[in-house]
This record gives C-alpha cells, structure tokens and sequence, in this order.
C-alpha cells in the first residue's frame, strides 16, 4: 500500500531524535535496533571491554554476527564511567540527547551519579527507559534476571512443550525481545507526550512483566473460570483444530478454527461425515473432543503429503501452513520478493545480511545503514562532535587505558 499524497520517501519517523544506548546482550540493544531502523540516531556507550555479547558466537573474521545484527545503524563510543573523562564525556553527550535506553542492574547507574533522580534537573526533556529482570522496585528487584528465569517465573514455561514431558523455554529469548519492543513502543509515547508537556519522563520495564503480560488466553481462563493452563504442544489453548497435525511426510499446521473453515475443510479432503457427528458439531465440542478429532484428522490425511495438503487448503481458503526450519526461513520466496531481507556494509566483513524490519510505513523510509560497529569506532568523532576537540581526545586515551566500567556480567539485566 502506498501513500497517494507523496511517492518520494522521507525521513525515518524517527529522524532527529538522539538516544544514548548503555545495553548489553539483548533487551537494551534491541530496543534501540528498533529506534535506529526508525531513524533515530543511536550512540551506543560501552565499557573498554565493549557489550558482552560482542563475544558471542559464531564469530565471522573475530567479529561476532549476532552483534553486528543486532547493532546495526549504531555508532560505538567506548566510555569508562570509573573515569572523570569517561563521566565528561557521558555528560556531554546527555546535553544533546532525547533518549536513554540502558539495561543494567537497578541502581548500578545510580551509583556512577547517572539515575534518573539524578538527571532530571538538568536534563528535564530527557526520556530515561530502564529494562531490568523484576523490575526497579519489589522483592525481587534486586536479583540478577535473565530470559529464561523471566519465561520461568512469569508462566511461560509451564504451557510450552507437551504434557508430561520436562519443562521447556520458547525458542527464542522470548522475554528479552518483548521487552525490549515494549521499551521502544514506551519511549516513542513518551516523546509523543513531550511535545504537549516539554517534560521527558522515566520508564519502567521488566522481563518478568513482559513476559506475564502475554497471557491473553492464559489469563481468561484463569480469571474466568479458574483453570489453570497446561502445555498443549502445538495446539490451541481454546480451540480446534488449530495445530499441527501428521501427514505422510511430516507435519503441517492447520487452522480450520471457524464454523465456515471447518466447513472448508471437511469438504476439501472428503470428511464430511465429521461435520454430522455430534461430538463434533460445535466448536465447543471440536475443542473438548480435540484428541479424538485430532486422531481421526491424522489417519484421513496420512497418505497427503506436506505439500499437497497446504496447496489444497490454500486453495479453499483454510490456513495452513508447512513447519519450516530457519535454512527455509531465511531463502523464503515470499521475504525475500518483498525485500525483507537486506545488505548492510562492515568495514572488515563488506556486505553483510540483515533481518529486516516488519515495519512498513507508506512515507517513512527505514534506515538501511551500516552493520553494528566495531567497538569504539566512533568514540573520538562524536565526542569531538559533542564536547570538542581536546576533551574528546583526552576521553578517548583514558577510556582506552582504563579498566572496565563496569563488570557487565553481574549488571544486566
């Protein structure tokens, strides 16, 4: 869809705006990815020994490629906070910036004098976004959280997996990323509302809450009639069929969840005497009955193969889809005919691959721009940018010299 009033892209919708980054490994970083690919100018600050996730592999040419991903349109600054100069320059870059994103221990930057509490005097515009495991206040705030303690505590992993078999995570850092969207989704409100106030303002974002806060079916269950969920595998928590389901070759998601796809359905692979058995006819019986329905489904299309049952229901118009692993993901016809898929240049690697952003504006161009630097790339150019020449330089050679500001293992979050 395109915007008839101008064909010609404009700006990131975030362009103009300046964030300061003081993220390790994933919720801080990909909170501001987000910002970045939206336009905005994004400095991230690290310690000496540079974002731990720099040394996580695989690693291509000594650099590591999940770092220059989830990097990318950054610029690096290498700061040690231990140090006068690595504090100058801190606060010379807060002087120009709208945003900061940091994801450290509670409190650790309150120590180094750099709290909200402790900003908001002379900074009143500033928008201060802190992610943490539990959360800046509360029993647990003061203990180390990562994802999966997230996913663990928050519920998540009591519904993923199957019955009776050992606890399971979601594939991905589930947590980590809800948060971190929630960060972005929460700093581009609160600069909405500095345009009426002029004030900036804190926010507050755990892992724990994200997590808990995806409980929509979890929720309505419990509070509606108090059921507490279990793992279902791959099936719905109030509705069927919707899962996937074994076929000659393997195993393809259905969702035939609706009176009128169901109705599809049946017809498309001859089963309608389905829809005439009473144990059947409604789809509170399909989803109290799901096992028997599921049993049945299975024997009818064990001769289909995977292909033959998604082209057929794509055909009559039921969801359906195959269970692709990431090798088939990532040389996807479909992402790559809409361009989702992008290049990016590295100074020691070239061109780079990029996972693009599922955000499409019909004016706003999304930034495209170099892959995640490498540490310190930028340190004496933007702080001879935002603090001048001769303090610059003096920063830099102290940041290079000195020891870690902090030890990034104990503060992330």
């Amino acid at each position: 869809m395109t915007d008839t009033a101008s064909t010609d892209p404009q700006p990131g919708p975030l362009s103009g705006v300046t964030v300061l980054e003081l993220g390790v490994f994933i919720a801080g970083p990909y909170a501001t990815m987000q910002l970045a690919d939206m336009g905005a100018r994004v400095i991230k600050i690290e310690p000496p020994a540079g974002d731990p996730m720099r040394a996580s592999g695989p690693f291509l040419d000594g650099e590591s490629s999940p770092f220059i991903r989830l990097n990318r349109n950054k610029e690096s600054v290498v700061l040690d906070l231990k140090s006068d100069a690595g504090r100058a320059g801190l606060r010379a870059l807060l002087a120009e910036a709208d945003v900061l994103v940091e994801n450290m221990r509670p409190g650790a930057l309150r120590k180094m004098g750099f709290g909200y509490e402790e900003l908001r005097g002379d900074h009143p515009g500033l928008v201060y976004a802190s992610a943490s495991g539990w959360g800046q206040d509360g029993p647990l705030a003061p203990l180390a959280g990562l994802d999966i303690m997230a996913q663990a505590r928050s519920g998540l992993m009591s519904i993923t997996g199957f019955p009776d078999m050992p606890p399971a995570k979601v594939g991905v850092p589930i947590s980590d990323l809800t948060t971190a969207l929630y960060v972005a989704l929460g700093i581009v409100s609160a600069l909405h509302e500095r345009k009426e106030s002029g004030h900036g303002q804190y926010l507050d974002v755990s892992l724990f809450e994200s997590a808990v806060s995806l409980a929509v079916w979890e929720a309505g269950s419990y509070f509606g009639a108090g059921a507490v969920s279990r793992p279902n595998g791959s099936a719905h928590q109030a509705q069927a069929p919707y899962q996937a389901v074994q076929v000659a070759d393997g195993y393809v998601t259905i969702g035939a969840n609706t009176p009128a796809t169901w109705s599809r359905f049946c017809s498309a692979f001859d089963l309608a005497d389905l829809e005439d058995r009473e144990n059947f006819a409604e789809p509170a019986l399909r989803f109290e009955n799901r096992e028997a329905l599921i049993a049945v489904i299975e024997d009818r299309l064990r001769t289909r193969t995977i292909a033959e049952v998604v082209e057929e229901m794509n055909r009559v118009g039921v969801p359906a889809a195959p269970i692709n692993d990431y090798g088939e993901v990532f040389t996807d016809d479909h992402l790559r005919e809409r361009n989702f898929f992008w290049t990016s240049e590295h100074p020691r690697l070239g061109e780079v691959t990029q996972v693009g952003n599922p955000m499409r504006f019909s004016r706003s161009q999304l930034t495209e721009g170099p892959a995640g630097p490498s540490l310190g790339a930028d340190t004496d150019r933007v702080l001879a940018e935002f603090a001048g020449e001769e303090r610059a330089t003096t920063a830099s050679e102290r940041a290079a010299d000195g020891p870690a500001s902090h030890d990034s293992t104990k503060d992330e979050s």
